[in-house]
């Protein structure tokens, strides 16, 4: 009888890192445990609810659109080669960028914004923190020994390259303006299992560091990148062939400047204009630039080759960056910190400069975002008024499991947060346009 494979652990990592929060029985040997924390994300149901949640141009707007769920699988390829260049265990990088948008609520970033104002009265909405409250509460996996579901009880390797803002909104690091960040990475009720994760109280062995106060592991660090890069290059090519503008658009004055002027503002708060120009002027100068695409198939190839050398120039620059300090050793968890070019930093964001100009700020969008947000508040009010009544049943318990307001407000929240955009439209007009028409009606 042939014998079994035994999983083989990447150097890096320790019996610490492979961890759970709840333990759990020995498993069958051919899988690492990093394996078995991707296979869990990727057969969650929060990752199935991605398909239908916007990206930037709405899933039913257009059959070929991104959605969060195909942006999540492309930043996977891109951070899984990128992390395991650097000798991060690939499995874990992989799980931290399939699960980094599963707390997005629907309608994107609008809806997110939202969702925070709705819910101040129990410590506010953030996409990040919501993240961790899916992986270790909200998904239905494990239980710990008091009842409470411990949800896909991940490693602590995996959870940590998760966290992108390793923070509570309370202990929030400062911006360039000296203003508290608006992002965070975990609610006040969810802090006992984001300690145990950043190793609060516990004793570690060799090697075992405790990250520093807002310190991001190495591999949510390479997580953050793939982010960066994907969503940079593919918003773009979402947005030229849905017939949003064309790249020839910012040779004119005018309409260079509004994209400079959006760049600085949403992602480079402080810089020059001519540091923004120059970063666009060197990728118009890229043989891959595509000014203008017609739908042919040769253009539409062109656009399609932008998008992929130019997540090879932003991911190469950064490998190049991170071992020229480093040198070739194997980089994972706490032994090193990812080095960024200023550059590039630079190009991704003109990148996201150029959707932001067209797409997300666009004046005809505007009617949108405001239904949008008629849409959330009204089923927010609706829920909260009626108690558990309409809500699913996972969260009904929790609802009836609060110890107060605030926790009944919270799992109003995350009902509405798992919603896709398609789901919380159907369920204003049933629930809440319903309920009006029938209350005219008596």
């Amino acid at each position: 009888m042939a014998s079994v494979p035994h999983a083989v652990r990447t150097p890096g990592y320790g019996e610490w890192d492979e961890e759970r929060w709840v333990p759990e029985p020995p498993k069958k040997a051919y899988r690492t445990a990093f394996e078995r924390d991707r296979a869990r994300v990727l057969h969650s149901s929060a990752l199935r609810r991605l398909g239908a949640k916007t990206q930037v141009v709405a899933p039913y707007s257009d059959d070929f659109v991104r959605t969060r769920l195909t942006h999540s699988l492309e930043v996977a390829q891109v951070g899984r080669e990128l992390g395991a260049t650097l000798g991060c265990d690939p499995d874990v990088v992989d799980t931290a960028c399939l699960s980094h948008d599963l707390g997005h609520p629907p309608f994107g970033h609008n809806g997110e914004k939202t969702l925070d104002v709705l819910a101040a009265a129990c410590g506010g909405f953030e996409g990040n923190a919501q993240t961790l409250r899916l992986l270790t509460r909200l998904e239905t996996k494990t239980f710990r020994a008091n009842g409470a579901s411990a949800g896909l009880n991940l490693t602590r390797a995996s959870l940590d390259a998760a966290c992108k803002y390793p923070w509570p909104r309370s202990e929030a690091p400062q911006t360039s303006e000296g203003k508290p960040t608006r992002k965070f990475g975990v609610y006040e009720d969810d802090e006992p299992v984001f300690r145990w994760l950043r190793g609060a109280g516990a004793s570690q062995g060799p090697g075992d560091d405790v990250p520093a106060p807002g310190q991001s592991c190495l591999e949510a660090q390479v997580m953050d990148l793939a982010d960066d890069i994907s969503y940079s290059v593919h918003d773009v090519e979402d947005a030229v062939n849905a017939g949003r503008f064309q790249l020839r658009w910012v040779r004119e004055g005018s309409q260079r400047q509004r994209v400079i002027e959006y760049t600085r503002r949403w992602y480079l708060p402080g810089a020059a204009d001519d540091e923004i120009d120059a970063a666009l002027r060197r990728l118009e100068g890229t043989d891959e630039w595509v000014p203008l695409v017609d739908g042919t198939r040769r253009s539409l190839a062109a656009l399609k080759d932008m998008t992929s050398q130019f997540i090879g120039r932003f991911s190469s620059a950064a490998l190049r960056a991170t071992r020229e300090q480093y040198g070739p050793a194997a980089l994972t968890r706490y032994n090193a910190s990812l080095v960024v070019p200023r550059e590039t930093e630079f190009e991704i964001a003109v990148m996201k400069g150029l959707a932001t100009a067209y797409v997300m700020t666009s004046e005809e969008r505007q009617p949108i975002y405001e239904r949008q947000g008629e849409v959330l508040s009204g089923l927010v009010e609706l829920l909260s008024e009626t108690g558990d009544r309409y809500l699913e049943p996972i969260f009904a318990e929790d609802w009836r499991l609060a110890a107060d307001d605030a926790g009944r407000l919270r799992a109003v929240i995350d009902q509405v947060a798992s919603l896709t955009d398609s789901s919380a439209l159907e369920w204003h007009q049933t629930l809440v346009a319903g309920s009006a028409f029938e209350a005219r009606l008596f």
